[in-house]
């Protein structure tokens, strides 16, 4: 019964863990986005086209829009955090995380690139941008994959051998 427990506490850790992964993964490389942007590496800032793509006015351009964007970003960071989980936990190695950011970067920037109207079309990104989002997208889908991957294997390993009471 403690046993059955025990797996129950640990697979909501691991889910738990994973949720918070996605966060952190979306706060670290939306800071790096805008540094990104700053330096004009990118035409765009991951955080702030979200907002200005909804929302206009000289407040978004700023400081407080980069912070108000980087909040948003980090709680949507949960969202590919959680599909990870339910779908390519078992999957090791770095190699799924590559694959996974590649196919974020592919929704964001070219299948759901109409929601926002602030990033230029596929077409006419430059290839700086195209390199840098692509690299920062790989990047998050390494962090987020082979943390929740690696998260996942250990606690299995432990269910599976429980030390032996003394």
């Amino acid at each position: 019964m403690a046993s059955k427990q025990n797996q129950e506490e640990s697979k909501r850790s691991v889910f738990l863990k994973s949720l918070f992964c996605g966060a952190a993964g979306a706060f670290i490389w939306g800071i790096i986005s805008s540094i990104a942007y700053f330096f004009s590496f990118s035409e765009v800032s991951h955080g702030s086209f979200i907002l200005r793509s909804f929302f206009s006015g000289s407040w978004t351009e700023g400081i407080t829009g980069e912070l108000i964007s980087l909040a948003i970003i980090t709680v949507l960071g949960v969202l590919p955090a959680l599909v990870y989980y339910l779908l390519m936990k078992n999957l090791h190695g770095v190699m799924p995380g590559i694959m996974f950011g590649i196919g974020l970067w592919v929704l964001v920037f070219i299948i759901m690139n109409p929601m926002f109207y602030y990033v230029p079309t596929f077409y006419d990104l430059s290839s700086d941008t195209i390199v840098t989002t692509i690299c920062q997208f790989v990047l998050y889908g390494v962090f987020v994959g082979y943390t929740i991957s690696y998260e996942h294997h250990d606690r299995r390993i432990v269910a599976n051998h429980p030390q032996k009471e003394a």
